[in-house]
């Protein structure tokens, strides 16, 4: 519980005006969390210590820069532990995510989390993201998953052509195309990947030490409009 509490500190210094329920669901993580991975190792050893700051809050950086809208379909692809996916979940209770991962096993997990905190906006399966077929998604989501030249190439397709726009009611903007999490110099893999995407540093916004050189990219299906 103790975990939990901070863990809601930390995520409560930069998102507010939380339901009663989704102050639940984030505090239910930890505990979930460590049941399932002593199983099914989907969170580093080092890192389950620090589950709210490096993965949750992590996962809800996109949240600081984009909106989702109700009723979206948003597609988590190489989603592992659920990331970012279930945070994402958890703070659009009306946006459906579909979490998709090569592994099994990860999904397991996923499925325990989601479960455990009455997520019904929330779908998996067990399949590679090139291969899904017959479905369209408003944007995709990653983290770490793969360099973004792939990313692309596979997210793509699943795409609903659309513009963003930006909400004069929210400086946020409209989530759209491919948004991911990256770490590091992304220079040579953005140049390899022919995309132009738009690059938010977390740290500006997140103060955190373990943001520093952390990333979300955004390539636009297309053009924004303002």
């Amino acid at each position: 519980m103790e975990e939990a509490a901070r863990g809601m500190e930390i995520i409560s210094r930069y998102f507010t005006e939380f339901t009663p329920e989704q102050v639940r669901q984030f505090q239910a993580l930890e505990a979930v969390y460590q049941e399932w991975n002593a199983q099914i190792n989907v969170i580093s050893r080092k890192d389950i210590g620090a589950l709210y700051e490096k993965h949750v809050l992590h996962s809800l950086s996109i949240a600081a820069v984009f909106r989702f809208l109700p009723s979206t379909h948003i597609l988590d692809i190489g989603t592992g532990g659920g990331f970012p996916g279930i945070p994402l979940a958890i703070l659009f209770p009306q946006t459906q995510f579909h979490l998709v991962d090569s592994i099994a096993k990860k999904l397991k997990v996923v499925e325990a989390v989601a479960g455990a905190l009455s997520l019904t906006n929330l779908s998996t399966q067990h399949i590679r993201a090139e291969d899904i077929k017959g479905r369209k998604f408003d944007v995709a989501v990653s983290r770490a998953v793969a360099p973004l030249k792939d990313l692309w190439q596979w997210a793509r397709p699943l795409l609903r052509p659309q513009n963003i726009v930006l909400d004069p009611l929210d400086e946020r903007l409209l989530a759209s195309g491919l948004i991911c999490l990256k770490g590091g110099d992304l220079a040579t893999e953005i140049s390899v990947s022919g995309t132009r995407p738009r690059v938010h540093e977390i740290h500006s916004f997140f103060p955190e030490d373990s943001f520093r050189e952390k990333y979300i990219l955004q390539v636009p299906y297309e053009r924004v409009i303002k």
